[in-house]
């Protein structure tokens, strides 16, 4: 919202400077981004003398002037018929960009040379005259900035104002509370009167509401006779004060009178209205409509339309039609002034991507006790600016009545929440400045408030209150600090873990990533899940923000996916990534889906940064593996192990390359390399290895328990054992099963080398462990722990129909 300090000034005395005026609207609310004075184009608009006029040489109506600027003498090429020697002249140096968007620039014209502009009052927005150049009058300095000479200045304030303030998209609404803040008196346009009986226009016109649910209130004036033409220069001047463009006067009265009160109008041509009607009814299904911009667009049931006996004519609160808009052949006009239902605005300009002043004020809520008031301020400005007459009468349908809102409010309450005193008067006082009627309530304490109809937003006491804050200076309530207890509180269990692995993820060289809680409707076919997979149950978003946004995610995988995708167009090719967070998942019969946390991280690309000392290889299957075993390991979980997936349960991760994450024999997870056909529905140029655990099952294994391992006294003692085993075995099998002979001396197994290849056959491999010995009561000889080795080989052998090398 743009507010010109002069047009301000029409309705409230300005006792302080823009910037003044500026910081203390944001200090009640009104946040102002800028403050820009409208006339600063005019630096590089000089008062300048013409000193000779000459014919152009190549063509008629043109002159090359010679102007002395006051910093030198320079040819201008010019068109005006007023052009004479010792005119003083406004001239546009190059580089000056005029209002009507031309910037002036050095150059040849018909082969002579020009190095500025004599501008005329209309293409300086300082008068209507557009027939030649301005001329200046008096003893002005050569050579002086124009709005320095002229004494022009007209700041502007940009208002970034918040949602729930639909009353200061207006000049009244922020007239209003400047002059709250400077105890001035704000004063109204008055009302318009016009003459004829006051049933005319019923006998012109009808207006029928069949949607009074979106359109609680309608209200159309007439005028006849009417001339369309260039709106007086003061009109204009009033518009591209907040920088809108100027179109007739019918129009343009249309948008002054928005401006200026925040009630949006529309004009109808009336003699391009079937049967002379309005009927505000929904639209049909796939119905076709040319806006005013010459666009077709199809609406939908849900859509309100104005229309005529026989058509639509408008886009309620958005846009008017093309087939009855102001012509320059009108002569009877139909002014609306309405009360559209917000959220049906806001849907209709949400679905055509079709956003105007208007709907952006009725979104909001404009005033609904207004709407006359707005229609007469209009008829009476057309009638000045067209020469028309205004027809007795106004119509007014109704169908839900506006009824005051009455509130409660207790001074006390008001204390407790802002935490600071503020009398009982001064209340009343500051509410009745900005519109409110504040009365005694039968409680001693309390007030009796009538909130105006401006203020749509107002409900509540707690509305009120902040009315009180914001009116008392949000810079007045001291800044103070909770009360905290002296002692302690434990963290919440699941806040902690969460914690420690981020800790230990991070400590790994993960970095945490945060992604969108909503992710594309086809992530979960692209992901390849089967139908009855349960992260097919998505949660659909009624109004998602775009396409890929349109469901919650029910799995982190399409995330971390799309941000590996990112940063791979960003030429970043080694990524470790890691996110927790909450999955949603639709509960068949249930108001609110599942939501189960789950922590899942990915890692492409290499194995080790960039150096000089070793060489780029890719991470494996076998790097995330062993970041998983450390992240669970850390965290004390009992037998943790990884399971091979078999090959027909491997839906978005690779064959052969894809394990079940387990601890204490639950599954709590899924590790594997990304399946190719999910890397290519994801446009991902390198392959990726990802992982997905469950915090829950996490949570429920980790024990309170702590233990304390002695310090070793005596050596250990390794024996080396190597299997030729079916290639189909897994490496774990061997280690679970030694570990299942509970042998008191044994310390430790570990895989140190697998083999395949000649000579060994083309179905077996080769598997070698190292065993750790040791006795926490002595040293080991060679023949226990031989006897223990050998007892040890015995069983493998037999248990995996094994062979030693070399048999």
């Amino acid at each position: 919202m743009k507010v010109s300090l002069s047009w301000l000034k029409a309705y409230t005395p300005v006792k302080r400077s823009a910037e003044e005026l500026a910081e203390a609207l944001t200090l009640v609310g009104l946040a102002v981004d800028a403050v820009v004075d409208r006339y600063r184009f005019l630096d590089t608009v000089l008062v300048g003398r013409i000193l000779a006029v000459d014919a152009h040489p190549a063509a008629d109506r043109l002159t090359v002037c010679q102007v002395d600027t006051g910093r030198g003498i320079i040819p201008v090429v010019c068109g005006a018929p007023n052009a004479a020697p010792d005119l003083l002249a406004p001239v546009a140096l190059p580089g000056t960009s005029l209002p009507n968007g031309t910037v002036i620039e050095a150059g040849l014209i018909r082969g002579q040379r020009s190095e500025g502009m004599l501008c005329s009052a209309a293409e300086l927005t300082l008068g209507a005259d557009a027939a030649g150049i301005m001329v200046l009058k008096g003893d002005l300095p050569i050579g002086a900035a124009l709005n320095t000479a002229l004494v022009l200045s007209d700041p502007v304030l940009e208002l970034d104002l918040t949602p729930n303030r639909a009353d200061c998209l207006s000049m009244i609404g922020v007239a209003r509370e400047a002059a709250a803040i400077q105890g001035t008196r704000l004063t109204l346009p008055r009302r318009a009167s016009v003459s004829g009986a006051h049933d005319d226009i019923r006998r012109l016109t009808s207006v029928t509401i069949e949607a009074p649910d979106h359109c609680p209130r309608y209200v159309a004036r007439v005028l006849e006779g009417v001339v369309v033409g260039p709106s007086p220069f003061w009109l204009q001047d009033r518009l591209l004060s907040v920088g809108l463009r100027p179109i007739n006067n019918i129009v343009d009265v249309t948008n002054l009178v928005m401006l200026e009160c925040g009630q949006p109008l529309h004009a109808f041509d009336l003699d391009c209205l079937a049967e002379n009607r309005i009927v505000v009814r929904t639209a049909g299904q796939g119905e076709k409509f040319v806006t005013l911009d010459q666009k077709e667009r199809e609406l939908d049931s849900e859509m309100l339309m104005i229309c005529d006996g026989t058509k639509p004519v408008a886009i309620a609160g958005v846009m008017g039609g093309l087939n009855s808009e102001i012509r320059p052949d009108t002569r009877r006009v139909l002014i609306e002034s309405a009360c559209f239902e917000p959220l049906s605005v806001r849907k209709t300009s949400k679905k055509l991507g079709l956003g105007t002043d208007a709907s952006r004020r009725f979104e909001r809520g404009v005033d609904p006790a207004g709407t006359v008031q707005a229609a007469d301020r209009a008829a009476a400005l057309m009638a000045e600016v067209s020469g028309g007459q205004v027809v007795g009468g106004v119509i007014d349908a109704h169908p839900r009545p506006w009824t005051p809102k009455v509130i409660e409010l207790s001074v006390e309450r008001t204390h407790q929440v802002l935490g600071i005193r503020v009398p009982k008067r001064k209340i009343a006082r500051m509410l009745s400045a900005i519109g409110f009627q504040a009365d005694s309530a039968p409680r001693k304490n309390e007030l009796r408030i009538t909130v105006p109809s401006f203020r749509v937003d107002v409900s509540r006491p707690e509305d009120l209150i902040e009315e009180v804050a914001r009116l008392s200076g949000f810079d007045s309530i001291p800044t103070t600090f909770p009360r905290l207890p002296a002692g302690e509180r434990p963290p919440a269990a699941r806040l902690e873990l969460r914690q420690r692995i981020k800790t230990i993820l991070t400590g790994f060289g993960f970095t945490e990533v945060i992604t969108y809680s909503f992710i594309h409707g086809l992530s979960c076919d692209r992901l390849m899940l089967p139908a009855d997979d349960p992260r097919r149950r998505t949660v659909a978003v009624l109004n998602p923000l775009a396409e890929d946004q349109s469901v919650m995610r029910s799995s982190l995988v399409p995330g971390l996916l799309e941000t590996l995708r990112f940063n791979l167009a960003q030429q970043t090719r080694r990524l470790k990534l890691f996110e927790i967070g909450k999955v949603f998942l639709q509960r068949p019969g249930a108001d609110l889906p599942e939501e189960p946390e789950m922590i899942a991280g990915l890692w492409s690309g290499s194995r080790d940064p960039l150096s000089w000392h070793a060489k780029d290889v890719p991470c494996d299957f076998y790097d995330l593996k062993g970041a998983v075993e450390g992240l669970l390991g850390a965290l004390n979980l009992p037998a943790i192990e990884v399971s091979q997936v078999p090959d027909a349960q491997c839906f978005y991760t690779r064959p052969g390359y894809s394990g079940r994450i387990r601890a204490a024999s639950r599954e709590i997870g899924l590790i594997g390399e990304l399946h190719p056909r999910v890397r290519a529905a994801v446009d991902l140029k390198q392959t990726a290895f990802l992982f997905e655990i469950e915090i829950g099952a996490i949570e429920e294994l980790l024990s309170e328990t702590r233990y304390r391992m002695r310090t070793v006294k005596f050596p250990a003692v390794a024996r080396d054992i190597t299997l030729i085993v079916d290639r189909s075995l897994e490496a774990r099998a061997v280690i679970n099963e030694v570990a299942a002979m509970n042998l008191d001396l044994l310390e430790s197994v570990q895989l140190f080398d697998v083999f395949s290849g000649g000579p060994i056959p083309s179905d077996k491999r080769s598997l070698s462990y190292r065993l750790t010995y040791r006795s926490p009561e002595k040293t080991l000889e060679d023949n226990e722990v031989n006897a223990l080795h050998q007892l040890v080989t015995e069983r493998l052998l037999g248990v995996f129909q094994a062979e030693l090398p070399g048999r």
